[in-house]
């Protein structure tokens, strides 16, 4: 069975996101629990979080069916001591925010490396490589303390694919599979994946054969056995751009057949498919179009 919503607004309290996603008929949804554009937020308050289950109760969703996300200014692999210290404080504060509303997963982008090569430079791909990869352990080195930091919480650490735009990484899945499998307690660990995402990093899923033929490389190289939610996107740029622009379903590159695909997808069954696309205002639209896909 599939669940679908989209990432709603928490504004005015994190109480007011399950509120928000009944009123688009969601069945899942996704929340920031803090502003996402500061680095320190004032502690969630009791009636907050007494206010936050009752309206969870009232909306039917499940909680494993919400995907939170964490703060932009958070990067795990930054190359600077103090500021990566204080990017991994924030994702176990994050974390910690999670375990009190009773949410059981926190989706995440892995990091970026920052380090800039010109690509005139005839070590150009050694010296992007060599920064992939540490940057890659450093990330896994980030979640392998954060886990350490929350040893008494069920919350997974669920990484999500990237675009690849600038130094982002996660946009090939040997990415995150090289992080996954550096991570000591695997039981802790999900993916995320972003179609729009996927698409821009160069896996076509357009049609019947190029879905099949990117998903087995994911199972193969990552597992499906760490999917724990999406983002459903379409995509502004085309394939193998690296940007990442997200548009409303069956309005960019990648159209509508790839959503009915996932829609008919067992993979993808029971995870929040969460909608992140550009104009909320059809959202409803949105996700009465991929329940009528299922068969």
């Amino acid at each position: 069975m599939k669940f679908v919503g989209a990432h709603v607004s928490a504004s005015g309290g994190v109480d007011n996101a399950p509120l928000n996603a009944m009123k688009i008929g969601a069945k899942a949804f996704a929340l920031f629990t803090k502003n996402q554009r500061q680095w320190v937020a004032k502690p969630l308050e009791t009636k907050t979080i007494d206010a936050f289950h009752t309206n969870l109760e009232a909306s039917g969703v499940l909680p494993k069916h919400i995907l939170p996300h964490d703060s932009y200014l958070i990067n795990l692999g930054h190359p600077e001591v103090e500021k990566l210290e204080k990017s991994r404080d924030a994702f176990i504060d994050e974390l910690e925010r999670c375990r009190i509303l009773g949410l059981d997963r926190l989706n995440f982008h892995p990091g970026s490396h920052l380090v800039k090569v010109g690509k005139r430079d005839p070590e150009y791909m050694d010296k992007i490589m060599q920064a992939e990869l540490g940057c890659l352990d450093v990330i896994s080195e980030s979640l392998n303390i954060a886990i350490e930091a929350t040893k008494d919480s069920d919350v997974k650490l669920v990484i999500e694919n990237t675009a690849g735009q600038g130094s982002n990484l996660g946009y090939k899945f040997e990415h995150l599979a090289h992080i996954i499998d550096k991570v000591e307690d695997k039981s802790r660990v999900g993916v995320c994946i972003d179609t729009c995402h996927m698409f821009t990093a160069g896996y076509d899923i357009r049609t019947r054969e190029a879905y099949d033929k990117t998903w087995q490389s994911f199972d193969s190289i990552v597992g499906s056995q760490y999917l724990m939610g999406m983002h459903i996107n379409d995509s502004k740029p085309k394939l193998g751009s690296r940007v990442d622009r997200h548009h409303s379903l069956g309005e960019g590159e990648i159209g509508w057949d790839a959503f009915s695909y996932i829609m008919n997808d067992s993979r993808m069954d029971d995870i929040p498919l969460v909608l992140e696309t550009i104009d909320e205002s059809i959202w409803t639209e949105e996700i009465e179009a991929l329940y009528a896909f299922v068969k």
